[in-house]
């Protein structure tokens, strides 16, 4: 595998490579960030499992590098992960951006981009890992919840933390409500978490 870029913070923009399967209203705050000059990063490529997903719309029409690749296509999961990384790898991609990519990373994408992958997640973790967090939250009786931005390791929600806030859980609230007040606070914080991160990728 190609060695892992050294960046001048100084003179480089650290290049982003951005997994999506839907929407990926995270992945258009971060390119919001970015063209507001909060976030200094460029977003490099778009890859979404998912050919209809809204989120390549969006990156087509901001003119942004964009495909999907799609796991049927593959005889295996480890092709279809080997099939992302090249095309991150093509792109000479520096950080590894999941924004609501709604697949387990294989393990090969540990090897090619160790510590070089973040994501965000729906509940203050080590609480509520996995899918449906916010419903988890609820289920559960909390008071609190919020979203996590972590290092991305092989166990699933796992990977040390970067930044977290808490959004507090209302009396009415619903797994829409919670989720849509949580989603507010991670379109703010993922970019503050990846702009911090950026800084200690030197330091390696």
């Amino acid at each position: 595998m190609p060695p892992q870029r050294v960046l001048s913070l100084n003179n480089d923009k650290i290049r982003l490579g951005v997994l999506i399967s839907g929407r990926g209203s995270n992945f258009q705050a971060i390119h919001a960030a970015i063209q507001n000059q909060e976030l200094s990063a460029s977003i490099e490529i778009v890859i979404s499992n998912n050919p209809a997903a809204n989120g390549l719309k969006y990156a087509e029409k901001h003119h942004l590098k964009k495909t999907s690749i799609i796991e049927k296509d593959y005889d295996s999961k480890k092709l279809f992960n080997e099939a992302i990384i090249k095309t991150l790898q093509n792109h000479k991609i520096d950080l590894v951006i999941l924004a609501g990519y709604m697949r387990i990373l294989d393990t090969c994408f540990f090897k090619s981009y160790k510590n070089r992958i973040l994501n965000i997640h729906p509940s203050l973790l080590p609480s509520f890992k996995g899918l449906n967090a916010q419903k988890q939250a609820l289920d559960f009786g909390v008071k609190i919840s919020g979203c996590t931005v972590h290092v991305v390791t092989e166990k699933l929600d796992d990977g040390p933390i970067l930044k977290q806030v808490s959004v507090p859980v209302l009396k009415n609230d619903t797994e829409n409500t919670l989720s849509n007040r949580i989603l507010e606070q991670e379109h703010k914080v993922y970019s503050q978490a990846i702009k911090e991160y950026i800084k200690t990728l030197n330091k390696e």
